[in-house]
């Protein structure tokens, strides 16, 4: 044989070879798990080919895959590795290949977006110090995880991405949005075994012990604020003409009857105080187009209607989520302690200890490291978006988060000034929305919510870029 023919025969027997080779070991695997394991790239690979076919492909995958996929079964952190992180790893890939195309501009929203990444990075160094090697590298993943919804942010509105009309990508995510939310009441009603890593939240009734609804989400506080965010949307839809909304009358009908059962049965007040807020400001924003009158009476209507269903597919869940609400509007400031459950005690520690030490105060003790180390006494969770980013990233932390919101609304309030109506849209979206979001941080950490996070600033980025 031609020595010059010789190794690309080799390598032409070598494909199938190790095809072959990867076949028996699928066959001969001894655990189920483990020809899964062995098969995934047979799945990855040609999934991989296809999203990056296209510059923009990526982020709805994502969005697919956060929103209805659960974590997979293997010990790895808290919970195991979610399926759209392989998403977020090829929309990497993609504005890497894409890079003559970026367009990043200097604007004060994307100067917020990057102080706070550059914070929260920082604050890395502190926590390695404090706490640890094992806790710092908890805390970089973390940044990493919040670092995805900026990314996302950036690639739709400056971005390789393409300009595509933005109806037709919201209603695909309103059906995605509504299918995670309905699979979230199914299991709250089935009480489906909780993947590991799930928050243990539940629900004392008379008759029984039931775990919060969660849906695919790591705790029920992330299912109630996804809830919040698209009924939101349909608030948002109703206020404006048929033709400028890109959901049908009765898709919004359905739709918000789901939203608003799975955030009653994620048993969260702070999400719907969030949708309280954000439609006092649509209600503002619309002063001149509706009357209050009418706004407060469709308003009354949705929620009268998802409570009638709420009621009767869950009757002692809703009767005890009635009771929480009149209890907490009751007992506020006589009892505020039991309504806040027990929030006010982790904010009484966190202020003494900033109070002893309040030069520590000023650089912080690391991102997320409250609920995972024991540098004041002992995990601390606290519940206050506010409050846990002054302690663990310092003053200038907290001075990132006040500027990101009030850029954020600002843009958004500029945006749902335009003519365009899209654009409008995503602008008064946005600009309600986080008018509730500012107010929910109060009572949680919401930049943790990794898994719904992208899909807001997506839509910011739609309501934002040129």
């Amino acid at each position: 044989m031609n020595s010059a023919l010789y190794p690309q025969v080799r390598w032409r027997w070598s494909i199938p070879v190790l095809l072959g080779a990867w076949a028996a070991a699928v066959a001969v695997a001894p655990s189920l798990s483990l020809k899964l394991l062995l098969a995934v790239p047979a799945v990855l690979l040609p999934v991989s080919f296809w999203t990056l076919e296209t510059p923009g492909r990526w982020i709805p995958c994502f969005f697919a895959a956060a929103l209805l996929l659960p974590p997979l079964p293997f010990a790895w952190g808290d919970s195991g590795p979610h399926p759209s992180l392989w998403f977020a790893g090829l929309g990497l890939l993609a504005g890497l290949l894409g890079l003559p195309r970026w367009r990043v501009r200097v604007t004060g929203l994307n100067a917020a977006l990057g102080t706070l990444l550059v914070v929260l990075l920082a604050s890395v160094a502190p926590a390695a110090i404090d706490s640890g090697a094992a806790i710092a590298a908890a805390s970089l993943a973390r940044v990493g995880l919040l670092a995805i919804a900026v990314y996302i942010f950036f690639y739709t509105a400056q971005g390789p991405a393409p300009a595509s009309p933005p109806f037709p990508a919201i209603r695909r995510l309103y059906w995605i949005a509504a299918a995670s939310a309905l699979f979230a009441c199914i299991d709250f009603y089935f009480q489906f075994p909780a993947p590991a890593g799930y928050g243990p939240q539940f629900v004392w009734l008379d008759t029984a012990i039931v775990r919060r609804a969660q849906g695919v989400f790591y705790e029920a506080s992330t299912l109630g604020n996804f809830c919040a965010f698209f009924l939101v949307m349909i608030a948002v839809c109703w206020s404006r003409p048929r033709e400028q909304a890109p959901v049908s009358r009765k898709a919004l009908l359905a739709g918000g009857a789901v939203f608003f059962t799975a955030l009653v049965l994620s048993y969260s007040r702070a999400s719907l105080v969030n949708v309280a807020v954000a439609g006092a400001v649509l209600g503002w924003r619309s002063r001149r187009r509706f009357s209050m009158v009418k706004l407060v009476l469709m308003a009354a209507a949705c929620a009268a209607a998802g409570a009638l269903l709420t009621w009767a597919l869950f009757p002692a869940l809703a009767e005890a989520y009635w009771l929480r609400l009149s209890a907490s509007a009751t007992y506020l400031f006589s009892s505020t302690e039991g309504v806040l459950s027990g929030r006010v005690a982790s904010w009484r520690t966190l202020v003494d200890w900033m109070g002893a030490h309040p030069w520590q105060t000023l650089w912080g003790i690391g991102y997320k490291t409250l609920p995972y180390s024991d540098h004041l006494g002992a995990p601390l969770v606290a519940d206050n978006m506010y409050l846990s980013l002054l302690v663990e990233t310092g003053v200038a932390g907290l001075g990132a988060l006040l500027w990101l919101n009030g850029a954020i609304l600002r843009a958004a309030w500029r945006a749902s000034r335009s003519t365009a109506i899209e654009t409008s849209f995503c602008g008064t979206w946005m600009l309600c929305f986080w008018a509730g979001q500012t107010v929910q941080m109060l009572s949680g950490d919401l930049l943790t919510y990794w898994r719904v996070l992208p899909v807001y600033f997506w839509v910011l980025a739609l309501a934002v870029r040129a």
